[in-house]
């Protein structure tokens, strides 16, 4: 009982109790997430202000998603082979150039090609973070991991997002296009990404871990408990698509709100969310893991669903950050969970499944969410999220409200 007590001490210690590997690994990543944060508002709002359509750029988004999805679990896979350090460093050597390319055109063919290697990008880290993080952590200091790992990386994009915020002040005094500072800006954004795996590289040089070799495209002791996790996902990631990669789209065309400002607003979002973030080991703790995801979702859900009836940009502006909040204060716990309720051995593959089967109907969706955008319509993607996020959540909370992590029953 005394153990019990010290390890649940210990477990609501806050980040003091996670390993020094992990607190730099998420630190160090954080160059590569500023970097990506700004091509993110670049493409939703920077894009359209260069007279691409709003079907371009969920084309775009959409096309990233979908090389994500068909690369997914064979990178996976390749990392239960060679090792989940060897292809995460892999995917962040990949960034920068991914990102360089938008400094020179905005030809959509080419543009396609970087935005299906960011996708390569993103599908080794996707296959290998979680797995990264849940192999150097325990029970009890696994939430305020990836509690961290998430106020970091939120943090991070918010710095990219924020970028565009100095662009005004920086064309006066330099004398700039528009044109001009933004591709100036992809250079050193390119540049400062490159930073994440030169410093990663000595810091996982002595990393050990084992390696499993998966040969079958599923299997394993939790193969039926991922399916129902990443099913009931899914539906989250169709419903996100119609609107969420879109938002700065829908502020530039509904209320005239340039990437100058929508950037910044994508800020205050990722560090609102950072710091709510905070509380999700707390909330987790006080009323369990799967409580604190549902309440948290559901409540998040109805602040979307007003953005849709939303007068002017500074209101829906407000509604966007608590709903940002909210939903992604679950994320963490979502994580952790995940990591809990699978084998060790299939962590990478559960990680590269679990995100291949919500990226595939949001880039569908993003698609089509891009078009209603083009035929103005501004309120219906709101309506058809908020439908696939009631059902998604209902479903979650049915199926896992008795399924307990592998830590808390072995």
């Amino acid at each position: 009982m005394g153990s019990d007590g010290l390890s649940e001490k210990k477990a609501r210690s806050g980040f003091k109790s996670v390993p020094s590997r992990v607190k730099w690994l998420v630190y160090l990543t954080s160059f590569s997430s500023i970097a990506y944060g700004y091509l993110i508002i670049a493409i939703t709002a920077y894009l359209p202000e260069m007279g691409m359509s709003s079907g371009d750029v969920g084309l775009l988004i959409g096309v990233n998603g979908l090389v994500f999805v068909v690369t997914a679990i064979p990178i996976g896979m390749l990392a239960d082979r060679r090792g989940k350090k060897f292809i995460f460093m892999l995917g962040m050597i990949g960034i920068p150039p991914s990102i360089l390319v938008y400094a020179f055109t905005t030809d959509l063919g080419v543009l396609l090609v970087a935005t299906s290697l960011a996708a390569l990008c993103e599908g080794a880290f996707a296959s290998t973070w979680n797995a990264l993080i849940a192999d150097q952590t325990t029970k009890q200091n696994r939430n305020q991991a990836f509690s961290l790992s998430f106020i970091v990386g939120n943090a991070s994009f918010g710095i990219g997002f924020a970028v565009p915020f100095l662009f005004p002040a920086i064309q006066g005094w330099a004398g700039l296009t528009s044109e001009e500072i933004h591709n100036y800006a992809f250079v050193l954004m390119a540049g400062l990404a490159v930073v994440s795996p030169v410093l990663l590289w000595p810091l996982l040089r002595d990393y050990k871990e084992e390696v499993t070799f998966r040969t079958e495209f599923v299997r394993g002791k939790s193969t039926g408990v991922l399916l129902k996790f990443s099913g009931v996902n899914s539906l989250i990631g169709l419903g996100a698509g119609f609107i969420i990669p879109l938002i700065p789209t829908w502020f530039l065309l509904k209320y005239g709100v340039t990437d100058a400002w929508s950037g910044p607003l994508l800020a205050v979002s990722n560090i609102t969310i950072g710091l709510a973030a905070i509380l999700s080991p707390r909330i987790a703790d006080k009323h369990g893991m799967i409580k604190a995801i549902v309440v948290t979702q559901a409540v998040s859900t109805c602040f979307m669903l007003s953005l849709a009836f939303m007068p002017g940009a500074v209101l829906a502006a407000g509604m966007y950050l608590v709903r940002a909040a909210l939903m992604n204060m679950a994320v963490p716990l979502l994580d952790s969970y995940l990591m809990g309720i699978v084998t060790k051995e299939e962590r990478g593959f559960a990680s590269a499944l679990n995100s291949l089967i919500w990226r595939l109907p949001n880039s569908v969706s993003t698609i089509v969410g891009g078009w209603l955008l083009d035929e103005g319509e501004y309120e219906l993607p709101f309506f058809i999220a908020t439908a696939f996020y009631a059902v998604g959540i209902g479903l979650f909370y049915k199926m896992f409200k008795g399924i307990k992590p592998r830590d808390d029953v072995e």
